[in-house]
């Protein structure tokens, strides 16, 4: 059973929709395995308060309800403060979530971090020692196909991924424009650090998969 809170917050959901120019938007989770969430946030630089923030949800009741529920909680507070929830404090305000559902307030939680991450690293406050062919990779496992659900690596959808002297280079298998252009979207704001120079990426046709092998 659903408590009333989260009953509140799925039928009278807050924050739903999106931001144009957002400070930073990230996908997590994946339609595959049920649930799947994009968050926008507009964030200030001097205050470094999220002044804006929305969501869209692709999942059940519980998923809708604490996205909107982290949305209003989190939304006019520093990106310090808000850093400090956990999915149980998120589950304990909203009167608690039945055992099934814990894998959303994690989603959300998620979602919230790797948001904040990805603006850190925008602002040059993370740096990384080596960036490398497997951390081109792990970027673009975060990098979601919304026809399939899940993200572009276990897909098979990477032809190829190489980086060279802060260049990465990239060949997706997608054959449909308007795939492309989201994927190609997400693309750029996963790889939008000081690290990275220049990013390449070049969309081809699935059949040209035995091209690649040969």
């Amino acid at each position: 059973m659903y408590s009333k809170k989260v009953l509140k917050y799925f039928f009278h959901p807050k924050n739903v929709g999106i931001i144009k120019n957002p400070t930073v938007k990230v996908t997590e989770g994946s339609l595959a395995c049920g649930d799947m969430v994009t968050l926008y946030l507009k964030i200030d630089k001097v205050s470094r308060k999220i002044v804006d923030i929305k969501f869209k949800s692709y999942g059940c009741a519980a998923n809708i309800a604490t996205m909107s529920f982290l949305t209003e909680l989190v939304k006019g507070k520093t990106i310090e403060s808000v850093e400090k929830l956990t999915y149980k404090m998120l589950e304990k305000e909203l009167g608690g979530l039945p055992p099934a559902k814990t894998h959303c307030s994690l989603l959300a939680i998620k979602s919230l971090k790797s948001a904040i991450r990805l603006y850190k690293e925008k602002m040059g406050e993370i740096e990384y020692e080596s960036i490398d062919k497997d951390f081109v990779m792990s970027r673009l496992r975060s990098v979601i196909h919304p026809a399939i659900g899940k993200d572009i690596v276990s897909s098979g959808l990477v032809a190829m991924a190489n980086i060279s002297d802060g260049k990465v280079n990239i060949k997706i298998r997608i054959k449909e424009k308007r795939f492309r252009r989201i994927v190609l979207e997400e693309i750029k704001e996963r790889f939008c650090i000081p690290q990275i120079k220049k990013i390449s990426v070049e969309f081809v046709d699935k059949d040209e998969k035995a091209k690649d092998k040969d």
